[in-house]
């Protein structure tokens, strides 16, 4: 597997280490950095999701509102009194029906993907604000902040989680049947249809698995407060993609890795805090995250032209010989 866009993240977040480690070496103080790993390790989980389902070839813009039904569900659970592991299950259950749903108007309504989870980024966001009025969840039990753990082991419990979930994630998509048949799916779902897969269901698992993620995601992010807004998630599902393509998937699926994503997620994470330590002010995070994309994507376009050529001149040699 060719590994150069990783390379060139990884560079990238290499020259962002020592430019701030000798302009800004605060930076790279243990508060900070816990704070940095914080914020972002709900953007990694749902980026995780959200490789998958580009690498079929969709894409899932409803991530933040299905992020902030889970956030709400989990909460409601938990000021009822029930459980904390009650109200894990409904936030990671209430993900995957959101996905399921999705996933199956997409796969077997043949509706395109980014008008269904457009309505369902909408319907949900508008739902949510209809049935909370705006308020927060309040008054959460104190068994529910942290997860139960101390505010010092927090961080720690969940760095073994994502290293768990990226190393599991890494493992299932190259060496197993259902990976490959991901792959198979984005990069051509007639060949995949031939060799005996069944790309509609696959596509409806992988949104299945993005919404259980979503739901993941949002109650380790919840865990951290003592309130649940009825607005999180807002801008959510652009980071996820964006960390996504920037990693090297292709928009167009069929191609890209875990590690990619995971590379991607902290360079655009860091981007934002950098910027602050180096006095720039913060309204330009979005314009640097908006030209990566750009390159990101134009990069694609271009390799993808490249090949165009290539495959053409084997298959003309081929009817030739």
């Amino acid at each position: 597997m060719n590994y150069r866009r990783e390379l060139s993240v990884a560079l990238a977040i290499v020259v962002l280490g020592v430019v701030l480690a000798l302009a800004r070496p605060a930076f790279f103080s243990a508060e900070n950095l816990n704070d940095l790993f914080l914020a972002n390790m709900a953007v990694l989980v749902c980026a995780v999701g959200a490789t998958l389902v580009i690498l079929v070839g969709e894409i899932d813009i409803a991530v933040g509102s299905t992020f902030a039904f889970c956030s709400v569900a989990a909460g409601v659970v938990a000021t009822s009194g029930l459980p904390l592991p009650v109200a894990a299950l409904t936030a990671c259950v209430a993900g995957v029906v959101v996905g399921a749903v999705d996933g199956a108007l997409v796969a077997f309504a043949g509706i395109p993907s980014i008008v269904v989870t457009l309505a369902a980024m909408i319907g949900v966001r508008d739902a949510l604000r209809w049935a909370t009025q705006g308020a927060w969840i309040e008054n959460l039990p104190a068994s529910f902040q942290w997860l139960g753990l101390t505010q010092g082991s927090y961080p720690m419990a969940m760095a073994a989680l994502l290293l768990v979930l990226i190393v599991s994630a890494t493992w299932l998509m190259s060496e197993t049947a259902a990976g490959r048949a991901v792959y198979a799916t984005g990069s051509n779902r007639r060949a995949a249809t031939l060799v005996g897969l069944d790309p509609a269901l696959v596509v409806f698992a992988v949104f299945a698995i993005a919404g259980l993620l979503a739901g993941l995601g949002a109650l380790i992010n919840a865990a951290r407060f003592n309130q649940i807004p009825s607005n999180g998630g807002i801008g959510l599902e652009m980071k996820a993609i964006a960390a996504v393509v920037v990693g090297g998937t292709a928009i167009s699926g069929g191609r890209g890795t875990m590690l990619g994503t995971v590379l991607g997620v902290v360079l655009l994470g860091a981007i934002g805090p950098a910027l602050t330590f180096m006095g720039v002010s913060a309204y330009w995070e979005r314009a640097l995250h908006g030209a990566i994309i750009l390159t990101a994507v134009a990069i694609d376009a271009l390799r993808a032209r490249r090949a165009v050529p290539t495959v053409t001149a084997a298959r003309a040699a081929a009817v030739s010989a």
